[in-house]
């Protein structure tokens, strides 16, 4: 089952599934957006073949502005958020909020009882968007994605959650 979005900002931008004609520019937006830690090519090529119906996009008139990623373990109960981000132009608007507002429905329509995500611990902006929409930090992890990249760790319950 897919929601609609409604449209909220600039005219012409959507949240939808990704397709493989977008891989090309999804990968420069997110070289764009995670400079230090970019996904190269082929990983989110494998990501996009295993988890396609759950990496949105953010599309302005058929220009990528923003996404996110969720993947879900294999007993279909936790799914964890790899990545979510907007080109700077748009921030600020609500569209990271939207784009983790409709990944969130289509992992409760499809079960998945918790969700996890990691940020930076000094990202206040991405810690308050996630704590509006009901995650908690459970961890906070010395060097989880190498030397000197720690991370906060946060959950949230999806059976009764719900997002105006």
């Amino acid at each position: 089952m897919h929601h609609g979005v409604r449209p909220t900002g600039p005219a012409g931008m959507s949240v939808r599934s990704a397709t493989e004609q977008d891989l090309s520019e999804l990968v420069r937006m997110d070289h764009r957006l995670f400079p230090d830690m970019p996904y190269p090519y082929f990983a989110l090529r494998q990501l996009f073949e295993l988890y396609r119906d759950r990496l949105l996009v953010l599309d302005h008139d058929g220009e990528l502005a923003g996404y996110a990623l969720f993947a879900t373990t294999a007993d279909g109960a936790r799914s964890w958020v790899l990545a979510l981000g907007v080109v700077p132009g748009v921030r600020g608007l609500g569209y990271g909020r939207r784009l983790m507002a409709q990944g969130l429905r289509r992992l409760a329509d499809d079960g998945v009882r918790e969700v996890m995500i990691t940020v930076a611990p000094g990202n206040a902006a991405a810690c308050g968007l996630y704590e509006s929409l009901g995650f908690v930090q459970v961890d906070h992890r010395v060097d989880y994605f190498g030397p000197g990249a720690d991370r906060l760790i946060m959950r949230m319950s999806l059976p009764g959650w719900h997002i105006e």
